[in-house]
């Protein structure tokens, strides 16, 4: 760990089992998200916990970049789908982000944020 990864912010997100196995693999690498107020201020070298709802599961990123964009389109369109969810197409991506995120969610602005993995840490064996 450096001494930046060691100063750095650490938020906590829930993420999705389908999207949280992707970024645990390395292969999804932009995060989406609504610019919600406690989003605002997230910046390269902060560090995202994600974790699955309900488990212990977690998985450690760095943020790289974040990108502001006025909505999901032009996100997908300024991003390019695959490092969104190299599983879907862009226009199924669209239709899953907008069953996550309302429209009036949509409007508060959306955010690309780039991850690269740090650890992920599968819940213990039972």
């Amino acid at each position: 760990m450096t001494d930046a990864t060691a100063r750095a912010r650490v938020r906590e997100l829930n993420l999705y089992r389908q999207y949280f196995d992707l970024v645990a693999a390395g292969t999804k690498t932009i995060e989406v998200r609504v610019k919600y107020p406690h989003l605002a201020d997230l910046a390269a070298g902060d560090i995202i916990r994600f974790r699955i709802k309900g488990t212990d599961e977690t998985c450690d990123v760095e943020v790289k970049r974040v990108t502001e964009y006025e909505g999901f389109e032009a996100l997908l369109d300024g991003e390019g789908p695959a490092d969104i969810n190299p599983t879907a197409t862009r226009e199924q991506q669209l239709t899953n982000i907008r069953a996550i995120y309302s429209l009036e969610k949509e409007m508060l602005g959306a955010l690309a944020i780039q991850v690269e993995l740090i650890t992920a840490e599968a819940a213990p064996a039972s």
